[in-house]
């Protein structure tokens, strides 16, 4: 069986997703044939440029204009011209792509991004490719981008994602609630004291990570020097290479500032609390390391719906609207009383804390 998993590199959490399952299939199903692609690698350049380009700005310095260009495409009344018109450009831009899934005909296409389910959606449609077409949806909310006709499953992370599908006439046979795809480095159990020798780190101190997430966005600097001395501080400044310097440059007692890591689930290992962008992988890698998440920031749709669906759950902290004195008295607060930090984990299990793997792979082979 020869399958291919693709994503679009537009934002972190579909690329970590369909790393991670190119690993769970490589592990599990060693004699198949696999691969892994980022359709923008087979777009047109200015596709390629625009989509990278674009989407990190407009995320970052440009919001309003991202809440009205997601309204409108997920708006029900004006989906039919959205659509069409995205399909389009989408298909315009994707050409070599398809060329390549046409020769390829790959027995399985597991996406992780709806740009990719969209093409292979279309050319089942036009019988140009038999290929089995798994969507993985890498949120807790569903933009009508990733419906597609031809879809044979869809992958999602929770019963609520499950019902959004069905109110918009995805049959039931078609939808596994399996969790979200982490990698599978944040599935041991790891031991805090051992970890913290290692890193340098006090095991007996109650430990604040604060990341940032790929864009750098949020009131991070503020919320930081409010609990310097009153915890142990691990910040992930990633690419706000302004925080880093001037968090380093500040010295504060009992704050740790790293740019990059490749070690972030050990930094969770050591940690009671996360302050993080409430991305969809993000999550995923908080419920497998049973931390405590508090958001301070989200992008307009999917992860103000992500907020929402743990809100309900009672498993993460909204604190987007709360000031950074606020939000001290908050993790302070867990500090003082450990008890409501076990009480959310325990909420944990109301979510597929770690993603089904092994029927992941049963469904898609």
């Amino acid at each position: 069986m020869r399958i291919i998993v693709v994503y679009a590199s537009a934002g972190k959490g579909h690329t970590t997703a369909a790393q991670a399952i190119y690993g769970y299939l490589k592990d599990c199903r060693p004699g198949e044939h696999v691969e892994i692609l980022d359709i923008l690698d087979k777009s047109s350049l200015l596709f390629n440029v625009s989509y990278h380009w674009g989407y990190t700005f407009l995320v970052n310095r440009a919001q309003f204009l991202w809440q009205i260009l997601f309204w409108i495409t997920h708006t029900r009344s004006l989906r039919f011209a959205t659509r069409k018109i995205s399909k389009f450009l989408n298909r315009l831009n994707t050409r070599r792509f398809s060329a390549f899934l046409i020769k390829e005909n790959f027995d399985v296409v597991i996406s992780t991004h709806f740009l990719p389910s969209e093409i292979c959606a279309y050319l089942k449609s036009k019988r140009k490719i038999s290929s089995k077409l798994v969507t993985v949806i890498t949120d807790f909310g569903v933009h009508d981008f990733w419906r597609c006709a031809q879809t044979d499953l869809y992958v999602v992370a929770s019963e609520f994602t499950k019902a959004l599908l069905l109110s918009e006439n995805v049959q039931y046979k078609s939808i596994k609630v399996l969790g979200l795809p982490a990698d599978k480095k944040f599935f041991p159990a790891f031991n805090r004291d051992v970890l913290a020798k290692k890193l340098g780190l006090d095991s007996h101190k109650f430990t604040v990570l604060v990341c940032t997430g790929s864009f750098g966005i949020g009131k991070i600097e503020k919320v930081v020097e409010e609990l310097s001395g009153e915890a142990q501080v691990l910040v992930v400044s990633a690419n706000n290479k302004g925080l880093y310097s001037r968090l380093w440059a500040r010295k504060f007692p009992g704050v740790f500032v790293y740019s990059f890591v490749n070690n972030i689930e050990e930094l969770m290992g050591v940690s009671d609390i996360m302050i993080a962008k409430p991305g969809g992988m993000t999550i995923s890698e908080c419920l497998c390391m049973e931390i405590v998440p508090l958001f301070i920031t989200a992008i307009y749709g999917q992860e103000v719906e992500n907020i929402n669906v743990l809100r309900r759950l009672n498993i993460g902290v909204d604190c987007r609207h709360l000031s950074p004195e606020k939000i001290k008295e908050i993790i302070l607060d867990f500090k003082a009383h450990p008890e409501k930090i076990d009480s959310l984990r325990e909420n944990h299990k109301k979510l597929n804390r770690k993603f089904r793997v092994e029927e992941f792979c049963n469904a898609v082979c």
